[in-house]
């Protein structure tokens, strides 16, 4: 680990309160100069520090900087032997995880960005990934399942996201099937689920599982103003995102441990928002209607139509029919 991040780190878990430039070069065995020039670097990459006569360096709460030795520090112990790579800009986490996961990524491994060029969404739609307002990461994921079960891990990481945004605020979130995270009618958080399969087998190696939170407000384009928002305003939430970032991975990995259970679905229905509504979805090209009835024990999602049959969705387009 390089001089610079050894700092980083000490600072981070020492955060607000001041580190002597000697206290640090004695810890790292180097150099007060060597110490220096990293807090210079940190600075040129967007960090706070204040450095004060006869106190030392202190990371300010208002550096809101992604970084792998940040979210590394709020990762459980039982986790902590996972792989985190952070990158300034990026054009696509899950595309990085992808090839990481055909080179035999470990399980838990870790893609994460300030920012995104080419941020992917669902069905082919590109992500809004501007910098220094969200958390855009992807986790490479090897649980036992069947291609059939996959949908439940996007069910199990939307419960994931929605438990971290329950610890730092008051919101109570919802769930819009199967990927959609909202706040006060508004999308929050986006959520794609990719599998990597082996060609000649036909067996899932890895799932990628790519989200994308708007944390804090941002410029959206016109679009997108109508629809999209996000967990804080932007003079809120403070140094939020590397705690949040580290407690998504947390709640991730920690029910992926037991994803059978499917313990995880109950919360998930509590936060659905379009259970008991009238919802129209597409399937093969073309739009019908029907009432969302239930989750069921695969993620899918159970219809009722007015003519009494049911069906099941394990993937596609929803919009709600709101009744007057």
């Amino acid at each position: 680990m390089s001089v610079k991040n050894e700092v980083l780190h000490i600072l981070e878990l020492n955060m607000g309160k001041s580190v002597s430039g000697q206290e640090l070069a004695e810890k790292l065995g180097v150099s007060r100069t060597a110490v220096w020039k990293s807090i210079k670097s940190l600075e040129k990459e967007g960090y706070i520090i204040s450095g004060i006569s006869n106190k030392g360096y202190s990371l300010s709460p208002a550096s809101d900087v992604l970084s792998s030795k940040g979210i590394m520090a709020y990762i459980r112990d039982e986790f902590k032997d996972i792989s985190i790579t952070a990158y300034k800009t990026i054009n696509s986490t899950n595309t990085e995880a992808k090839l990481q996961a055909m080179q035999n990524a470990a399980h838990g491994t870790v893609i994460v960005s300030e920012e995104q060029t080419s941020g992917r969404g669902r069905m082919g739609r590109t992500f809004y990934s501007p910098s220094q307002s969200g958390i855009y990461m992807s986790i490479i994921l090897k649980p036992t399942l069947s291609i059939t079960d996959s949908v439940l891990i996007t069910t199990a990481a939307a419960t994931a996201v929605c438990m971290a945004i329950d610890k730092f605020t008051e919101l109570e979130p919802k769930i819009k099937w199967v990927n959609d995270i909202y706040i006060n009618n508004k999308k929050v958080c986006g959520i794609l689920t990719e599998a990597v399969t082996d060609v000649e087998s036909g067996i899932v190696n890895s799932i990628i599982v790519g989200i994308g939170v708007n944390v804090k407000a941002a410029v959206f384009p016109e679009e997108l103003k109508e629809t999209a928002g996000s967990i804080f305003s932007s003079n809120e939430g403070g140094c939020i995102r590397t705690r949040l970032a580290a407690e998504i991975i947390n709640n991730i990995l920690n029910v992926c441990k037991n994803l059978g259970s499917r313990d995880f679905l109950d919360f998930y229905r509590e936060r659905s928002m379009i259970i008991g509504e009238k919802i129209k979805y597409l399937k093969n090209n073309q739009w019908f209607e029907g009432y969302a009835q239930d989750i069921d024990e695969f993620g899918g999602l159970v219809i009722f139509h007015d003519d009494g049959h049911k069906e099941v969705l394990h993937s596609g387009e929803i919009t709600v029919r709101k009744q007057n």
